[in-house]
């Protein structure tokens, strides 16, 4: 009959057994592990995904209720995003929203809607407060501004709000501002 062994009879030898398949185990790890890469420079701009902001915008005219504006944006302006929405709450109505990469490579968007400014505000910025208000081609925009959000400036063009978000600069807001003030509704 065999027994085992006393902790004190066991060498170095047992101890090599042991760890072999540790380390086989850390080898494999290894090997996987060297097939990935680290960007120590940040994130890198992968390719900009196309949407066609002009069909999305005819479409949007043709079906909703108020005017939609198409802005005619300086060169390097990349339309990336489209989406349309419903606000149920009250005050509530339809939202069109199209989205911008700029040449700088930040991300910009616009929302048309008919929904009360209120409406609009709370389904799109959340919990925010106006802090302000900003002149640009005339019009009179309200500013939401909070240091840890994006900023949201929103114009009241008679039937249609117009709410401005993104992570651009002043510079980059008033240029869609502006481009959206400057265009005429397209036709129904």
């Amino acid at each position: 009959m065999s027994q085992k062994k006393h902790r004190i009879f066991n060498d170095y030898r047992d101890l090599f057994w042991s760890l072999i398949p540790l380390v086989l185990a850390a080898v494999v790890l290894a090997g996987a592990a060297s097939q990935c890469s680290v960007a120590t420079n940040g994130p890198t701009q992968g390719q900009i995904p196309h949407f066609d902001a002009t069909a999305a915008l005819k479409s949007d005219a043709k079906t909703l209720s108020f005017p939609i504006r198409q802005p005619a944006l300086p060169q390097g302006w990349v339309s990336n995003s489209g989406s349309r929405d419903t606000i149920a709450a009250a005050g509530g109505g339809d939202v069109s929203t199209v989205g911008y990469i700029t040449p700088q490579g930040t991300y910009m968007r616009y929302t048309q809607s008919n929904a009360s400014e209120e409406a609009l505000s709370r389904h799109v910025l959340k919990s925010r407060y106006p802090t302000g208000t900003t002149d640009v081609a005339g019009q009179k925009w309200v500013v939401y501004a909070e240091p840890t959000e994006e900023t949201g400036w929103i114009a009241d063009l008679g039937g249609v709000r117009i709410l401005i978000t993104g992570a651009g600069n002043e510079a980059a807001f008033t240029t869609l501002a502006t481009a959206i003030i400057n265009a005429q509704p397209l036709a129904k």
